[in-house]
């Protein structure tokens, strides 16, 4: 049975991209979009499963990865300003507006302020795809998307421990979360300023099959599990591997080889999972809240960082496209919602609506990248 679930996604993904780029959209939407059509939101010719899911977190890291190695780590120096102020704003005007949103609704503080924080997360997985079909990945916009995502990921993780602490009834060490996160950080660094040359100098040369795209596998894998370890996002591990890695003599091979190994399951496999969160279940009972706060999820991310990356010297078309990059909230929402229903800062009634609104802001994202950028770049088939 895995094995024909496989081969429908492969096939649909495929076809959907195929349609998506002939229809002059990113490939990524058909991919996106055929996942809920074939997933249990409608036909249901494949399911969610154990194994589904571990592919899929490959499929994301893979991607995250490729975004590394084909990232400009001095054209990323440069964009630490921008970025961080895409980051603050793109954090800022979501948890505002999610509050007000969520007190309008009659919501009690902490509950109005967890909305709020939901809201401010961000996921650029998708946005990488379509910037990468965009042929955009080495620009100034994208690496100060990338750049902001990874603040973005370190800021909304503190911000949810003092909202735990505070409306959650959790005790959470501050001074802990913090340190955690700054150790990651300057481990990462050493690695991609000497340790993963070095340890890519020892794994290469051995005399075996594919040792390089092993070697630059290892990198990933081992940075991946070293974020989650220190409460990092498992995708900025990947992605700090790919730095690393485009840092060393290896870094066109590595991507050579990657590539088709990464497009050729494991990637469609992520972007067909995303639409597994999706039900239709109730969703039409409160449609109208559905709309509203698709609007405010979208509406907040676009300006507030688009604003960030106006005031750090920006065009009004390069920040709303940075904006739109950063819109997407993906799994990083999904995983703050779950937890939010865990410890009841999440309303049960409002978990479908919330997870509707991430699936939207996902599928949102490629078409705003596309429409905003368009006339800065040429769109590539990457069906």
């Amino acid at each position: 049975m895995f094995f024909m679930t496989l081969l429908i996604i492969l096939l649909a993904t495929k076809l959907a991209g195929d349609v998506s780029v002939r229809l002059g959209q990113p490939a990524v939407v058909g991919k996106l979009l055929i996942g809920i059509i074939i997933g249990p939101a409608l036909i249901g010719w494949v399911q969610s499963s154990e194994i589904i899911d571990e592919l899929s977190a490959i499929g994301v890291l893979l991607l995250m990865f490729m975004a590394g190695l084909e990232t400009d780590v001095d054209e990323l120096k440069r964009s630490l300003r921008p970025a961080t102020a895409v980051a603050v704003g793109g954090i800022l005007l979501p948890l505002c507006g999610g509050y007000w949103f969520g007190a309008a609704m009659g919501m009690n503080t902490g509950h109005a302020v967890f909305l709020g924080l939901l809201l401010s997360a961000t996921s650029v997985s998708i946005s990488v795809e379509s910037l990468k079909e965009l042929n955009m990945l080495k620009s100034r916009e994208s690496t100060t998307i990338l750049g902001a995502a990874i603040l973005d990921d370190i800021l909304v993780v503190i911000l949810l421990a003092f909202v735990m602490s505070i409306f959650g009834g959790e005790e959470v060490n501050l001074t802990v979360l913090i340190a955690q996160k700054l150790i990651f950080f300057v481990l990462a660094g050493f690695m991609i300023w000497k340790g993963v040359k070095w340890l890519m100098n020892w794994l290469a040369p051995r005399r075996v099959t594919e040792s390089v795209i092993t070697a630059g596998l290892i990198v990933c894998f081992f940075l991946a599990v070293l974020a989650e370890e220190f409460g990092v996002a498992g995708i900025i591990g990947a992605f700090a591997a790919g730095l690393a890695i485009s840092q060393t003599t290896y870094k066109d091979e590595v991507e050579e080889k990657l590539e088709p190994i990464a497009y050729a399951v494991f990637v469609p496999i992520f972007f067909v999972s995303v639409g597994f969160s999706v039900s239709f279940e109730g969703v039409w009972d409160q449609l109208g809240l559905l709309v509203l706060l698709t609007a405010v999820a979208i509406l907040t991310k676009l300006l507030g960082s688009g604003i960030g990356a106006r005031l750090t010297g920006f065009s009004t078309r390069s920040s709303l496209g940075i904006g739109a990059g950063m819109v997407s909230r993906g799994e990083v929402a999904l995983i703050i919602a779950t937890i939010g229903l865990e410890s009841g800062l999440l309303a049960p009634e409002y978990f479908t609506v919330l997870v509707m609104v991430v699936i939207l802001t996902t599928l949102v994202t490629p078409f705003l990248l596309k429409m905003i950028l368009r006339d800065q770049s040429g769109l590539r088939d990457r069906a």
